[in-house]
């Protein structure tokens, strides 16, 4: 990734192989999310959340939310990078951005947001970042520079001009 300004920290990289690509010729849908939840384990490992510490500490993360945007298609055999930005995090929550990139052809290939709860697995609930997770968060936010505000965090699906729709007047 050396003389290319990729937006956001990069947590891991790989080709796309010969399985994960579908009857349109290319990267299947499911392959997508399976290199971005990659990407989120190789995050959490930079903040100490490994598989160590998930077996000694009981705790982990439990995503609740996220959303795959696709930009352009990729192919067999295409190098890819995948980046993580953290935009916020709290004592329980963390909300992720990911770019996954063409490694040589340099184009945002899709973006995936995250919303994650930190969950003590013994309780199966939603518990606080132990301090050791959270110093380490916070190197993670202060290393990753002042990216702004991706464009497509936090967007909604829709259709402006519906042929129908199954929204009525007053729906939320």
């Amino acid at each position: 990734m050396a003389d290319v300004d990729f937006q956001g920290v990069e947590v891991s990289s790989g080709r796309v192989l010969p399985e994960w690509i579908d009857i349109n010729k290319h990267m299947n849908v499911a392959y997508y999310v399976l290199v971005f939840d990659q990407g989120v384990d190789a995050l959490w490992s930079r903040f100490g959340m490994t598989y160590d510490h998930i077996r000694e500490v009981n705790s982990s993360t439990f995503s609740v939310e996220s959303h795959v945007m696709y930009r352009q298609e990729l192919r067999l055999h295409d190098p890819y990078i995948v980046t993580a930005q953290i935009l916020a995090y709290d004592a329980k929550r963390i909300h992720q951005f990911q770019r996954l990139y063409h490694a040589e052809e340099q184009f945002l290939a899709a973006t995936c947001e995250w919303m994650s709860l930190h969950v003590d697995l013994a309780a199966r609930r939603v518990a606080p970042w132990p301090n050791a997770l959270l110093d380490d968060i916070e190197k993670v936010v202060a290393s990753q520079g002042e990216w702004p505000w991706p464009e497509d965090a936090g967007r909604q699906m829709k259709i402006s001009a519906p042929i129908y729709s199954a929204r009525r007047e007053g729906d939320t």
